[in-house]
C-alpha cells in the first residue's frame, strides 16, 4: 500500500482547520467570554517532549499544554538539553493550550555533532537544525476527571518538521529535508493508584526525529512506531517513570536504534517544572549505544 494512502497529507489542513475553528468558535460563543487562568493539578499538563508537544521527555501524551482547564487558555515554554557520549541535542519550544482541547506548539532542535562531525568529514561541532510546528486536538476523554471508568484521554496530532542542510542530508541518503509526523495518543491517570499510563502510535518517515531528514536509501515511506510511558506519582509534585520510543531505520550509512529513558519530573511551583532523565538513544550516525543525561525546564501558565 502506498504511504500516501496510509497517511494522506490532506490530514494537515483538516487538523489545522479543526484547531483553528475550535479556537475561533469557542472564543466567539459569547460576546464577553470569561477566561479562567490556571486550574490544572500539578504535572497534568505534562512536561515537554524533544518535539515540543506536551508529553514525557521522548514520548507524546494526549495531555494538552498549559495550566488551563476547559474554561481557559494557557501556555508553556521549555528548553531541553540531552548530552550523550558524542553528541548534544538542544530543543526549545513554546506552546498554547486552549480549553484543554487544542494545542499549538512551535519549536526547534539543534543537533551538535561535536568531534564526530570532523570524523564524518563535516567539521568539528557541525550542527544540524530543524523547525517543528505541532498541532494537537483532544478527541474525547479526560485523563484526570474520568476516574469513574477506564476510558483514557485520546488526542490526535501532527508535527510539521523542516530540517536545514538539504544537500548534506541527501548525500547521507535521506529522501527529503522536510516531512510530517502523525500520531494518536491515549493517556490515563489513575489517581487512586498514583499511576500515569500512555500509549502512542506515530506514523513517520523521520531519521533521528527528522534531524537527518526523512526517508532513506535503505527504506522509505511511512512506518508505524510506538511510544509508551508509565509513571508513578511519588507525591503530587513528583513523578518518576520510564519511556520507550521506537524509530525507523532508513539510512544505509548508519543504523538507527530505539530510544528509552528513566525520568523524574518535579513541579517546582505552579508555573515551573523540571525533568531529569537518563536517556538511551540507541545508535546514532555510525556510533553505537549513545546515552546520557537529559534535563528539561518548563514554564507554564
Amino acid at each position: 500500500m502506498r504511504a500516501s494512502r496510509i497517511c494522506p497529507r490532506s490530514v494537515i489542513p483538516t487538523l489545522m482547520a479543526s484547531v483553528l475553528s475550535g479556537l475561533v468558535g469557542i472564543g466567539s460563543a459569547s460576546a464577553k467570554p470569561e477566561y479562567v487562568w490556571g486550574g490544572k493539578l500539578d504535572l497534568t499538563r505534562g512536561v515537554s517532549t524533544v518535539d515540543g508537544s506536551a508529553g514525557g521527555g521522548i514520548a507524546s501524551w494526549a495531555l494538552i499544554s498549559g495550566n488551563e482547564t476547559r474554561d481557559g487558555i494557557g501556555g508553556t515554554a521549555n528548553v531541553t538539553a540531552l548530552r550523550s557520549h558524542n553528541f548534544t541535542l538542544t530543543s526549545y519550544a513554546a506552546g498554547i493550550g486552549a480549553w484543554d482541547r487544542y494545542e499549538v506548539t512551535l519549536g526547534g532542535q539543534d543537533f551538535d555533532t561535536g568531534r564526530t562531525g570532523g570524523r564524518l568529514g563535516l567539521g568539528n561541532g557541525y550542527t544540524f537544525h530543524q523547525d517543528i510546528l505541532g498541532l494537537k486536538a483532544r478527541l474525547f476523554g479526560d485523563a484526570v476527571y474520568d476516574q469513574d471508568h477506564w476510558t483514557p484521554q485520546v488526542a490526535v496530532g501532527a508535527q510539521i518538521k523542516s530540517a536545514d542542510h538539504k544537500a548534506i542530508l541527501h548525500a547521507l541518503g535521506a529522501r527529503r529535508a522536510s516531512g510530517v509526523d502523525y500520531y494518536v495518543s491515549a493517556t490515563k491517570i489513575l489517581l487512586d493508584r498514583s499511576l500515569l499510563i500512555d500509549a502512542t502510535i506515530r506514523m513517520t518517515e523521520a531519521n533521528q526525529w527528522g534531524l537527518l531528514g526523512f526517508g532513506g536509501d535503505r527504506r522509505s515511506g511511512y512506518q508505524p512506531q510506538f511510544e509508551g510511558s508509565i509513571g508513578y506519582l511519588v507525591t503530587p509534585r513528583l513523578l518518576v517513570g520510564a519511556e520507550l520510543r521506537t524509530k525507523p531505520d532508513n539510512l544505509r550509512f548508519a543504523r538507527e536504534g530505539d530510544a528509552a529513558d528513566l525520568f523524574a519530573a518535579v513541579a517546582l511551583s505552579k508555573t515551573l517544572s523540571a525533568t531529569l532523565a537518563w536517556a538511551e538513544i540507541g545508535d546514532v550516525a555510525t556510533l553505537r549505544r549513545q546515552s546520557g543525561l537529559y534535563l528539561s525546564l518548563q514554564a507554564g501558565f
